[in-house]
């Protein structure tokens, strides 16, 4: 079982073999700077990372002298139901450490898929907004040098004005391990140099202080945008969204809030076996009903997802709802 505790203390007594740091991670009196990198894991998979009783995430540490710690299991990254691991210690240590996690996720989903699995996987960085320009560079000539040696995809998601609070942006890397490794490094190297970067190194794992923006006023009614012709983050989901019904009901109110999903993307919301719609009603506390087959709603072909539950379960279980969509769009595109 997973411990309460989501820090795990490193075990440095086990030295790994080091490849040899690059000049921009090592400190003045030539050790290695410490410093730390952080990303997303899905909910369902941070049991593997974690392993019985801590024992997968204990070896990780061992074998890398690195430090690997993982936000508990209600503390996701906003608008996502997927939890935040940091890696912290010397340059060479992360990479270690980040090739064990990765492998291991990769390995889950090969056993999980088989052989139909696209070799070409995704990670999210979670980077301070104020630490994204040194990855863009001048007229973009950082990033596009990083693309070109590492050989991946790496996009810099826009900052999400629709979370109140929320100084983080995700940097989603797309390619094989090796080809995810090396933008790492590149990345992680050149954040390194940046004096703000390692002062979020104790920031806490949870979001609380972040507030959804678009949640002023509810139940409200809108439908989903069709994310296969916008780009997910650049509609307003305000108030003045499409189908307002306002009502100033107060947080601890059972509410309702219907809002429209194509019908192609009710099958990533509902899961296999339910998965994935049992996993956003456990962790946002809502209760979701969809609506049969042919049932949409009026004048489009989107099917009625209606969330019932306290003003905060819904928020919770919309923007899990909203990722959901946005990710198999991705997929899509």
């Amino acid at each position: 079982m997973e411990s309460p505790d989501s820090s795990y203390v490193s075990s440095p007594e086990v030295n790994p073999k080091r490849s040899t740091p690059q000049k921009s991670s090592i400190s003045e009196d030539g050790s290695e700077k410490h410093t730390y990198i952080r990303f997303l894991v899905s909910n369902a998979a941070a049991g593997s990372v974690i392993g019985k009783g801590g024992s997968t995430i204990t070896d990780f540490q061992s074998q890398s002298g690195a430090r690997i710690q993982l936000s508990r299991n209600n503390e996701f990254f906003p608008g996502t139901s997927d939890r935040i691991i940091m890696i912290s210690g010397g340059f060479n240590e992360i990479l270690k450490a980040t090739e064990l996690v990765l492998s291991k996720l990769l390995s889950e989903i090969h056993a999980e898929e088989g052989d139909d699995v696209d070799p070409r996987s995704k990670v999210r960085l979670v980077v301070p907004n104020s630490s994204c320009g040194a990855i863009i560079g001048k007229a973009g000539a950082t990033i596009k040098s990083f693309i070109e040696d590492s050989q991946a995809g790496i996009k810099i998601s826009p900052q999400d004005n629709n979370y109140i609070g929320l100084n983080d942006r995700l940097v989603t890397l797309t390619g094989s391990l090796d080809e995810q490794m090396r933008a790492i490094d590149l990345i992680l190297a050149k954040l390194t140099e940046d004096s703000y970067y390692s002062q979020y190194m104790n920031t806490p794992f949870s979001y609380a202080g972040v507030s959804f923006s678009g949640f002023h006023a509810i139940p409200y009614t809108y439908v989903l945008p069709s994310f296969g012709t916008a780009a997910y983050g650049a509609t307003n989901y305000g108030p003045n969204g499409s189908g307002g019904k306002f009502h100033n009901n107060k947080e601890d109110r059972s509410n309702s809030v219907t809002i429209g999903v194509a019908d192609e993307h009710i099958g990533v919301v509902v899961g296999r076996g339910g998965r994935n719609i049992m996993e956003i009603s456990q962790v946002s506390g809502a209760r979701i009903k969809i609506s049969d087959r042919g049932d949409f709603m009026s004048g489009t072909s989107d099917r009625k997802v209606t969330i019932i539950g306290s003003q905060r379960a819904i928020r919770t279980a919309e923007g899990m709802i909203m990722q959901k969509v946005a990710s198999a769009s991705e997929r899509i595109d």
